[in-house]
């Protein structure tokens, strides 16, 4: 686990994985999310003890994602922020959105005893709107009877890059708060009404390690390998689950539409965790462009088949939601719907 921790602090640099030994046969290279680093970077390592493919992951966060991809200098992007009908047209050909797992927002603070903190829709958001400054205010202290909250002001940690994280989590303040909704609004990045910046999952959590009394979001397996304290935030149920690989699986049960491009914050599930999404690995549909030979374009899709079949097994140890039968049949169908020439690779 610690090995992992140092992958997450390092998710800037290009992880390039091989077998021990020999050179691999092929090599990919995608770029984007840090959301899902951890499970791609133990995924990817797996698939190149398996097969004689590499791939090189640079984490540079959803927006880097997409436009690398848009610019064809990667095999593939990834993002948490599902790419929008524009982005699409803008793309220069069809793209797909292939997705491989469900993650969490965590909410994540650094206060002097670790706790579990309960937070409503209303006061979280009025916390990251600037107007509730103390942690022992006594909207925070209402939720949280019995809990010795200290007299230290709020600091709070956003994220500085265009990021999918910063995506869901602006859309689930948009959905609950519509004070938030009027000001702020949701996207990859926005005008944060308070707070201090930092890029990447690993930025966001290193700072609010290092900060007392400061709070921020970032994607659940950071929090738990940094043993960081975590909240139990109010869903659509009136319910306050934590956030868990239960629960963020639970957000999906409303299904998921043919393009899998679908938002599962403030899900209707009693006890789903109303902060999480899919996140989605895209390329485009026809895969023989800028000189890609028919052997890598088939090497890409059976790494995205293995990742959502076989790799799944790996997503419950790094604190991620495996996909629900729902999901792998749609993307079954994607997957099975990507060419060559015209030509189906599956």
């Amino acid at each position: 686990m610690k090995r992992l921790l140092v992958l997450c602090i390092a998710c800037t640099f290009v992880i390039a994985f091989c077998v021990v030994g020999h050179a691999a046969d092929i090599e990919l290279s995608g770029a984007g999310a840090t959301f899902p680093y951890p499970l791609y970077s133990k995924m990817f390592h797996e698939y190149s003890t398996l097969f004689q493919v590499s791939v090189n992951y640079q984490g540079i966060g959803s927006s880097g994602g997409i436009k690398e991809l848009t610019n064809k200098t990667v095999d593939f992007g990834a993002t948490d922020a599902f790419m929008t009908d524009d982005m699409l047209r803008a793309a220069g050909g069809d793209i797909v959105h292939v997705p491989i797992c469900l993650g969490a927002v965590a909410i994540t603070y650094n206060l002097p005893k670790k706790t579990m903190l309960k937070l409503s829709q209303d006061v979280l958001a009025d916390i990251f709107l600037g107007k509730i400054e103390q942690w022992d205010d006594g909207r925070i202290a209402a939720l949280n009877e019995g809990v010795d909250l200290p007299d230290l002001p709020i600091i709070v940690v956003h994220r500085s890059d265009g990021s999918g994280t910063t995506n869901i989590f602006t859309d689930f303040l948009t959905q609950v708060s519509p004070e938030w909704a009027g000001t702020v609004g949701m996207g990859k990045s926005v005008e944060w009404p308070t707070g201090l910046g930092a890029a990447k999952n690993s930025g966001v959590a290193g700072m609010i390690k290092q900060t007392p009394g400061s709070i921020g979001y970032v994607e659940l397996a950071y929090a738990m390998e940094n043993d960081m304290s975590v909240a139990m935030i109010e869903n659509s149920s009136d319910n306050y689950p934590p956030p868990t690989i239960y629960s963020t699986g639970a957000a999906a049960s409303g299904g998921i539409p043919d393009d899998t491009r679908v938002s599962l914050v403030n899900t209707t599930a009693d006890m789903g965790y109303p902060i999480s999404s899919f996140t989605w690995i895209i390329l485009y549909r026809e895969l023989n462009y800028d000189g890609r030979t028919k052997e890598e374009a088939k090497a890409l899709v059976d790494v995205l088949w293995w990742m959502t079949h076989g790799g799944q097994a790996y997503c419950e140890s790094l604190f991620y939601a495996p996909l629900p039968d729902d999901a792998v049949g749609v993307t079954e169908r994607i997957l099975k719907s990507i060419t060559y020439n015209g030509e189906p690779l599956l």
